[in-house]
């Protein structure tokens, strides 16, 4: 486990063999419970660099559907035609 000291905000490091889909789906199933566990701690599962592809389908368990609203209303008015760091957060 890999982390930033006094955020909470953790980087799991969880190796598997991406051609086994039952060690593929075992792995995902521990990063889920992992966040999970961080949200459900008051804990945070991004920092200030924000959230890439990897940890975004937890992000609205954190955050709210208000904020994501928001943040993608505003990304939308900064980067219309989504140029902008395609993919990672909305």
């Amino acid at each position: 486990m890999i982390a930033h000291a006094g955020d909470g905000n953790t980087h799991p490091l969880i190796v598997f063999d991406p051609t086994d889909a039952d060690e593929a789906g075992r792995a995902q199933l521990a990063f889920d419970q992992i966040m999970g566990l961080a949200v459900e701690m008051g804990g945070t599962i991004t920092g200030e660099h924000g959230v890439g592809r990897l940890k975004k389908g937890w992000l609205p368990a954190q955050v709210g559907a208000d904020v994501m609203e928001l943040t993608a209303t505003i990304k939308q008015a900064l980067d219309p035609h989504g140029l902008l760091n395609p993919g990672v957060m909305l």
